[in-house]
C-alpha cells in the first residue's frame, strides 16, 4: 500500500499521468509502394477493452479516420489492418499517405491519451518545371521559377548559372559578391530585382531530396538587352509624322470643298407660289366682285 502511495505521489510530482499512450517510433520513413507498421501502446489502467481510434492528418491539415471503434474504415480496409490490438499496418503506402497519424485511446471513465506518428513516404523528385525568360531588358525585374510536384519529402531547389552552382547568399562567395539576385531554395524562385548585363547567362534548376537522385530541367539562355532608345525615338517620330499627314489631309480636303461646310446663317423658310386664278382675278378681285354684287343688290 505504501509503495502505491509513493508511486502516485511521484506521478503527481513529475506531472506524469498513469494513463499513457506511447509509440516505439514517432518518425517513420518508407519508400512508396512498400509496407510499414505504425506502433501504438497504452498502459493497463485504460482497462481491457478501451476505445481505440487512429486519425490521419494530411499535409494540408485535413483529418480523416483510419480506424474507428477498433475497426479500419471503408476507405482503408483494403490495405490497413490492426495487429497486437492497437498497432497499424499498411500493406502498401503511396504519396497520399504522407502526414501525421494520431493514436487515441480512451475508456468509459473518460480517461484519454494519445500519441502521434509522422509518416514520410519517400518519392524521388521528377524533372522540375522551369520557367526562364529568354529575353529581358536591363533595369527590369526578372523571375525564374522551378517546381516539382512529385518529390517527397518536398524537394529543395538549386540554380546553376553557366553550369556553376549559385549560392543562396551571393555575398558569401567571391565570384558572386556583386550579384543582386534573391534565391529561395524552398519554393525554387530565383529573382533579379534589377537585371544587368552580368546576368546574361544560361540557367537551369535542380530538384533535390533524400529519396532518390536529383533531377534538373533543361538549360535556357536568358539574354539581357539594353533599352532600345533609338527605336523609341523612331517610333515617336513616326507617330508625329502620321499626325502631321492627317492634319494636312483634313486641311486640303476642306480647301477643295470635299468636306461639308457649316451654314453661316439660318435658312429662310420655303415660300409656296400660287399662280393667279384662271378667271383673271385673285382673292382681291373675288372680294371686289362680291362687294360689287352686294352693292348692286342694294340699288
Amino acid at each position: 500500500m505504501l509503495s502505491v502511495s509513493v508511486l502516485l505521489f511521484l506521478c503527481a510530482a513529475t506531472g506524469v499521468s498513469s494513463f499513457s499512450v506511447t509509440t516505439s517510433n514517432g518518425n517513420v520513413r518508407v519508400k512508396e509502394g512498400e509496407g510499414v507498421d505504425l506502433t501504438c501502446s497504452y498502459s493497463a489502467d485504460f482497462g481491457t477493452t478501451p476505445r481505440l481510434e487512429w486519425k490521419f492528418r494530411d499535409l494540408k491539415g485535413s483529418q480523416t479516420y483510419v480506424v474507428y471503434h477498433g475497426e479500419p474504415t471503408q476507405s482503408y480496409a483494403s490495405r490497413v489492418t490492426l495487429y497486437g490490438g492497437s498497432n497499424l499496418r499498411f500493406s502498401k503506402v503511396t504519396r497520399i499517405d504522407n502526414g501525421v497519424y494520431d493514436c487515441e485511446v480512451s475508456n468509459s471513465n473518460s480517461q484519454f491519451g494519445e500519441v502521434s506518428v509522422k509518416l514520410t513516404v519517400l518519392v524521388p523528385p521528377s524533372v522540375p518545371v522551369c520557367r526562364i525568360p529568354q529575353s529581358v531588358t536591363t533595369g527590369t525585374t526578372a523571375l525564374l521559377s522551378c517546381y516539382d510536384n512529385d518529390g517527397s519529402p518536398p524537394p529543395t531547389y538549386k540554380w546553376y548559372k553557366n553550369g556553376v552552382l549559385m549560392p543562396a547568399d551571393p555575398s558569401k562567395i567571391a565570384a558572386f559578391k556583386n550579384a543582386t539576385y534573391k534565391l529561395n531554395t524552398d519554393n525554387g524562385n530565383l529573382e533579379f530585382p534589377s537585371v544587368s548585363k552580368m546576368d546574361d547567362a544560361q540557367y537551369y534548376c535542380e530538384a533535390v531530396n533524400d529519396a532518390g537522385p536529383p533531377k534538373r530541367c533543361e538549360a535556357v539562355k536568358m539574354e539581357v538587352r539594353d533599352l532600345n532608345t533609338g527605336g523609341i525615338v523612331a517610333g515617336v517620330l513616326v507617330v508625329l509624322l502620321l499626325v502631321a499627314l492627317l492634319v494636312f489631309a483634313l486641311w486640303y480636303a476642306n480647301k477643295k470643298g470635299y468636306l461639308p461646310k457649316k451654314s453661316e446663317s439660318k435658312q429662310k423658310p420655303n415660300v409656296v407660289y400660287k399662280p393667279p386664278s384662271s378667271h383673271g382675278g385673285g382673292h382681291d378681285d373675288e372680294e371686289d366682285g362680291e362687294f360689287k354684287q352686294k352693292s348692286s343688290f342694294v340699288v
